[in-house]
């Protein structure tokens, strides 16, 4: 096996991140307490959110989402989606009881093609699913004037595209509710974790008590779920169907740590993407994510063009064998994947860009560490095979 010269993601922990483990092993207290609640104000803060409420996984933030969608709002029918996405991006739509309503996606941006969305609304559809896809906003202008239009809502998974914005605005705070991943290839490392923002407090309530088995406990005082009577029943007081997928107290530890190294991960990885540009920009052999507003640059996406033009396996396996990292662009084209035989969804229209980033689309790694030695690597072996 070749030396690894570039990797798909790296470490963005240095020893604060394991003083504060350690932090918390002393404390003897493992499950989610003060320093969880500090990260979700601190998260909420920085980026512009009314609330942040911390789980286990960006995964259980999108179920959370989807839940809150379905008990608090009381929405049903179905939800569109864009055809490239991650798994636990369409699950919790099935497993709340909403069926999946697929568009294409634009093969430049890898979002969700906007000028495909009214076509597919149904007189069920309640809702449209933005996807940013790796560190990529959506066209938020479009999607609102359609969701105006047709009276639906709005909600964003910002899984991959932390600290991406949109007309000034961080990304996961324009739909009514938004998504965020701590997992280790993502923006921010906290073992794992995820966060589900919103700016409504009600919606924050429902949220909390959601997350941890459907208690009050966590609940505001003025909480519309249950008024507390200062009994020591209400800690076992359950008052939503939910879940229990709260977060570690050493995963909101490690996050405001990460928290204070925000500015240097987002400029390395912008750093990084300057020198992938300056090396493949020319779109000669590559076709480059075309980025929409301010990109956080989760990865590097490209779609095999003129020489490379249906060679992409050839390339990939090139770039293994030199030690270079690669992966699908998410899942490709999700319609194509074998798991699709047991969900409820529609699928009826064009998906030429979807099947584009199946077909010729791969990705490569971007982090916090100086990665120009493999874009150096990447670029000689696209040059030997052209």
């Amino acid at each position: 096996m070749a030396e690894l010269v570039y990797p798909l993601a790296s470490s963005t922990w240095g020893t604060e991140e394991i003083e504060a483990i350690q932090d918390v092993i002393a404390s003897d207290m493992y499950t989610m307490g003060g320093k969880v609640k500090q990260f979700e104000q601190e998260y909420a803060d920085y980026f512009n959110h009314g609330n942040a409420i911390m789980c286990n996984s960006g995964s259980s933030a999108n179920l959370l989402m989807l839940s809150l969608l379905k008990l608090k709002y009381k929405l049903t029918g179905d939800i569109i989606v864009p055809a490239v996405g991650w798994s636990t991006s369409y699950y919790p739509v099935n497993q709340n009881g909403f069926k999946l309503n697929f568009v294409d996606v634009d093969p430049q941006t890898y979002n969700i093609d906007t000028t495909k969305i009214e076509q597919a609304i149904t007189p069920n559809t309640c809702a449209i699913m933005a996807i940013n896809l790796l560190g990529n906003p959506c066209d938020f202008d479009a999607i609102y004037k359609i969701a105006d239009k047709h009276n639906l809502f709005v909600i964003e998974d910002n899984c991959e595209s932390m600290g991406a914005k949109y007309n000034g605005r961080y990304t996961g705070g324009h739909g009514l509710i938004g998504t965020q991943s701590f997992f280790f290839s993502h923006h921010m490392q906290t073992m794992e974790g995820g966060m589900v923002t919103v700016d409504n407090q009600e919606d924050a309530d429902w949220l909390r008590s959601l997350r941890a088995h459907g208690w009050c406990r966590d609940l505001s005082p003025e909480n519309p779920l249950f008024k507390k009577t200062g009994s020591w029943k209400d800690n076992f007081t359950f008052v939503t169907p939910g879940y229990a997928i709260r977060p570690l107290e050493m995963s909101g530890a490690i996050g405001s740590e990460q928290l204070k190294k925000w500015s240097q991960i987002i400029s390395e990885r912008l750093k990084n993407k300057e020198y992938f540009f300056s090396k493949f920009g020319d779109e000669k052999y590559l076709r480059l994510q075309k980025p929409l507003g301010e990109s956080s640059w989760f990865t590097f996406g490209c779609i095999c063009i003129g020489k490379l033009k249906g060679r992409r396996d050839e390339l990939v396996n090139a770039l293994t064998e030199a030690g270079i990292q690669s992966r699908p662009i998410v899942t490709g084209n999700w319609l194509r994947q074998p798991v699709m035989s047991m969900l409820d969804y529609t699928a009826t229209g064009d998906y030429s860009g979807a099947d584009l980033i199946e077909d010729e689309g791969f990705m490569v790694g971007n982090g916090m560490q100086d990665v120009t030695k493999g874009i150096d690597a990447m670029y000689d072996v696209i040059q030997k095979l052209v």
